[in-house]
């Protein structure tokens, strides 16, 4: 068994190998559950904790979590560079140090950008299942990096859409990911979200990008870009009309500039609906603010390891 003298190292590659979109929206989805139901599940997750690196205008997160019905415990990495876009750096670069509960060991360094991106589509997925009409067709799209074509994935994957519309500000990109998938480039925010069904806002934008006038009755929207207490993607309107939904109501009262610059009020998290004790209202209008939790870092990297080692026929 890989120890700490010894651990594995496993490439963004490697991961991908090992990492199936569908299982892993099973896995979050569960892993969200557990989240709302500390005590029998066992999670143990502090908030995480941020170091401004002010010179750079970049951050350093650190995410640990164990999960007692995993017996799954590492910790995440994740250095966030907004200044990176456009390059050939990433503007996420994360790391996941994943170790053996029963005695410290290191069992394995993996990459977890890869990781970070699928996981966070998987969770949009599964929070989009409760919350969003099934028979939802229409697919919007603001923003145009890796979390807007995860997104894309991790979405089609539970509906059929007759359109997907991508918005960005940087057309090109837009235009890019708009060619991959058979989507539709839009010259506005607004005319991209006009009569969506479903709408995804995956940007670093400190400011809303989205308005609630533009939003139909009965639409459901994933917020995932703004992981810190002063950004914000969505207006205030949006988050006082519709009802609101997280990943963590810890995390969220702390770090989403969505709800507390918009002094949004939460109504539950997401895992609550998913244990069935808070309701979903499919047919009103909901946002799931999705800020990325270390539990689903953590089963994601365990699930990672486990198929990694049963292919090797490692102990």
């Amino acid at each position: 068994m890989a120890g700490i003298r010894n651990p594995l190292t496993m490439s963004a590659e490697t991961v991908s190998k090992y990492l199936d979109m569908r299982e892993l929206i099973d896995v979050v989805e569960r892993s969200l559950g557990d989240l709302s139901d500390k005590e029998s599940s066992g999670i143990e997750q502090p908030v995480r904790t941020f170091v401004p690196v002010k010179k750079y205008q970049s951050l350093l997160g650190v995410m640990p979590g164990y999960s007692a019905k995993d017996d799954a415990l590492a910790t995440k990495l994740v250095s966030v560079c907004p200044q990176n876009a456009g390059t050939d750096i990433p503007t996420h670069l994360a790391t996941i140090l994943l170790f053996e509960p029963s005695n410290g060991c290191l069992k394995a360094i993996m990459d977890g950008e890869v990781i970070t991106t699928m996981r966070t589509a998987a969770a949009s997925a599964a929070a989009t299942k409760y919350l969003a009409r099934d028979d939802s067709k229409i697919l919007a799209i603001i923003g145009a990096g890796h979390q807007a074509r995860s997104h894309i994935q991790a979405l089609s994957l539970l509906y059929d859409f007759t359109e997907v519309r991508i918005w960005s500000r940087t057309k090109a990109t837009a235009t890019a990911l708009a060619h991959e998938f058979g989507a539709r480039v839009c010259e506005s925010a607004e005319e991209a979200v006009k009569d969506a069904d479903i709408i995804c806002t995956v940007t670093f934008s400190a400011t809303p990008v989205l308005q609630g006038e533009w939003v139909k009755a009965g639409a459901h929207v994933n917020a995932v870009g703004a992981c810190i207490a002063s950004s914000r993607e969505l207006s205030e309107s949006l988050t006082r009309d519709a009802i609101v939904y997280v990943d963590s109501r810890e995390g969220a009262l702390k770090e989403s500039g969505d709800i507390i610059i918009n002094k949004a009020e939460i109504y539950a998290e997401v895992g609550e609906v998913i244990l069935g004790r808070k309701e979903a209202f499919k047919h009103k209008t909901t946002v799931f603010i999705s800020l990325g939790v270390a539990i689903e870092d953590v089963v994601s990297a365990k699930l990672v390891y486990d198929k990694y080692v049963a292919s090797q026929g490692m102990q």
